[in-house]
């Protein structure tokens, strides 16, 4: 039983990705086939769902009962999709053909969900579906309207504005093709390409290996669109390289986690979040990219300076010139990834082509360019990795699609959405608007845990984003704002799978791991606040406000900077330093919000904040001299090249 489950999975996984590819690339028109996106989007709920049965099987003997759970899954999915036309007509009579199929549908959609997805997504999608049902029977402002039972198995089942809505029909047109682009690039050797590109340019520069981890982890993180992977990828080569010239193992594992998941904030992909923002707010794909940039070049430019002042402090120095990867080994088969990137901006941009179609047309253009290099060489089993690895990493992402769909439907269908909306403003409204965005963090942390990074995104502007937007904020802000809180729960502990998968590959400490890639990434969580009360940060304002606020963020960057030093008091602390730093940086990075944005006091407190740094001294030669004063901690051997330290050291 167990080898026909497994066979029925690698049939489902094939036929989800020939199914939304051939989708994609309206192939249907070409052979006559007349179907609408709801049908489509029917079918590949019903394979995800059955995907997730016999892929996440309840024992070892329960083979039969996860293959009937898979077959009456797909099944009833694939039972809307035969009947849709004829549905449309007579859906209002709520016949029990339709919403006894429905009622399967939903249940198993939802216990699906709790196999791949985890049980706090579930269990929050359960709790919304069922107010649906009972929400009428709660009093005051929970207090639900009245839907008949069968019409709403049937709003959520079969409606546009339930399960097989809009989250559906983004994640099968955008989502699913970059997955794929992500997986070819993977297979062609991209990783290899992004890191040895990355440690040639940064390499020889002092603590390069780390250096060399953020851009690679930039570069490959924003066409992978998952922190996870990310790590996995450039990690395995980029942590031991940090260990190896000096980084401590919970200070490597740190690093990588910072900037694996930075990768999917970065334009102009953005793990293909950037597409979904603008398909979400009706925006030109070129507004999305041209308001992320700002933040995404000062995450990684914090990291960066960070990165530095770490390695000044341990004396840290980079590779030597022969332990670089050899330049032409780098460029030899550049061109393998370089073109297909050339042409996928030429489709999009110059051709005007939809971006789930480019994605998938370059993936095409990288799978030829592997062949030719291999000199057409090509083994089935990576075309086969290419296909189960793009199913496997797709079907957490749909199922929350279709939670959120469901959500949606209860929001739409009972007024939970308005009920919610009037809660927050309330709670806006009592305390500010600091109080509900604090409180949209927290949720969208304590949400994200786990989850893909489109999922989070698609799960927090379904149910938080017309709240927040609600009380002024741009809509576009108030979207970004969202994305980078759900992305941060992977390295925010005690849940930071980016941290802990880190961690394991570089042999530390889960926890120390997580708490340094806090320190590390604290820009993420400062700068969404900054951007919703000044929105210049966006790029949105005069050249005048955008010139304070990036000669504000200057300042905050150096003072950040500061924070990872030692104290350069005698008899300070050194964390008591560090958070003089990370104060005196909010109060730099936000002085235009205490001022207004074209206060000349907000750009006066920017050149005071920049005044230590700035009179004839490199920033490598304040890191020394305060690094020369400092006794070092650890240990060196006679023989050992300078930075290299015992293993077992873990204190931070």
């Amino acid at each position: 039983m167990k080898k026909i489950n497994d066979q029925l999975l690698n049939i489902y996984v094939a036929l989800l990705c020939v199914i939304t590819i051939g989708w994609v690339m309206n192939v249907q028109d070409y052979l006559g086939l007349s179907l609408v996106t709801q049908q489509v989007i029917a079918i590949v709920a019903g394979l995800a769902i059955g995907i997730a049965f016999l892929k996440h099987p309840y024992s070892e003997r329960s083979a039969g009962i996860d293959l009937a759970l898979a077959l009456v899954s797909s099944g009833s999915w694939l039972w809307y999709a035969l009947n849709f036309e004829s549905w449309m007509l007579l859906l209002a009579y709520r016949t029990p053909d339709m919403w006894i199929p429905g009622i399967l549908a939903i249940a198993l959609m939802m216990e699906a969900l709790r196999k791949a997805g985890g049980l706090i997504i579930a269990s929050l999608v359960i709790c919304i579906v069922a107010y649906g049902f009972v929400g009428h029977y709660l009093p005051g402002i929970l207090r639900a309207e009245v839907f008949p039972p069968t019409k709403t198995v049937l709003y959520l089942y079969a409606d546009s504005s339930g399960i097989p809505g809009i989250v559906l029909r983004i994640i099968i047109n955008l989502v699913i093709p970059f997955i794929l682009f992500g997986k070819m690039m993977e297979i062609a050797g991209g990783m290899t390409f992004f890191t040895n590109l990355a440690m040639r340019m940064l390499g020889r520069w002092r603590g390069g290996p780390a250096k060399g981890a953020s851009f690679a982890s930039a570069a490959f993180g924003m066409l992978s669109g998952s922190t996870v992977a990310n790590i996995l990828s450039t990690g395995i080569v980029t942590i031991p390289l940090m260990k190896r010239i000096g980084f401590r193992p919970y200070q490597a594992g740190a690093i990588e986690a910072v900037a694996s998941n930075g990768g999917q904030i970065m334009p102009p992909v953005m793990g293909a979040t950037a597409f979904i923002i603008a398909e979400f707010l009706q925006l030109p794909y070129s507004s999305v990219v041209l308001a992320a940039i700002t933040p995404a070049l000062l995450y990684y430019i914090v990291l960066f300076v960070k990165i530095d002042a770490i390695a000044a402090c341990e004396n840290i120095r980079g590779l030597a010139p022969e332990d670089l990867p050899r330049k032409e080994d780098v460029y030899r088969g550049s061109w393998v990834f370089v073109l297909p990137l050339i042409l996928m901006i030429v489709l999009m941009f110059g051709m005007g082509y939809d971006p789930g179609k480019s994605a998938v047309i370059v993936a095409g253009a990288v799978l030829a360019a592997y062949a030719i290099r291999n000199r057409f060489r090509i083994k089935l089993a990576d075309l086969w990795a290419v296909i189960k690895g793009t199913g496997s990493e797709s079907i957490p992402v749909i199922l929350i699609g279709a939670g959120a769909g469901a959500v949606i439907g209860v929001m739409n269908s009972s007024g939970f959405a308005f009920q919610l909306t009037l809660m927050l403003t309330h709670l806006a409204e009592q305390y500010g608007l600091f109080a509900m965005l604090l409180m949209a963090a927290l949720v969208s942390i304590v949400l994200g845990m786990g989850m893909p990074t489109v999922a989070v995104y698609v799960v927090l502007v379904t149910i938080v984003a017309p709240s927040v937007i609600e009380l002024g904020v741009d809509p576009l802000g108030a979207h970004l704002f969202l994305f980078y809180f759900g992305l941060m729960s992977m390295i925010t502990p005690p849940i930071a799978m980016g941290s802990i998968v880190a961690a394991q590959v570089a042999g530390a400490s889960i926890w120390t791991t997580g708490y340094y890639g806090l320190r590390l990434g604290i820009s993420a969580y400062l700068l969404p606040f900054l951007w919703i009360y000044n929105p210049a940060l966006l790029l949105n304002g005069s050249p005048v406000e955008i010139a304070i606020i990036l000669a504000n963020c200057g300042a905050a960057v150096m003072l950040l900077r500061s924070s990872m030093l030692p104290s350069p008091l005698r008899g300070f602390p050194d964390w008591l330093f560090a958070a003089a730093a990370i104060t005196l940086a909010i109060f730099c990075g936000g002085a235009t919000v205490w001022f207004g944005s074209t206060s000349p006091v907000a750009f006066a407190i920017s050149i005071l904040g920049l005044a230590p740094f700035l009179p004839g001294l490199r920033l490598s030669d304040v890191a020394d001299a305060i690094a020369e004063k400092t006794p070092q901690p650890h240990l060196e051997t006679p023989d050992a090249p300078r930075g290299v330290r015992l293993e077992n050291e873990e204190n931070p």
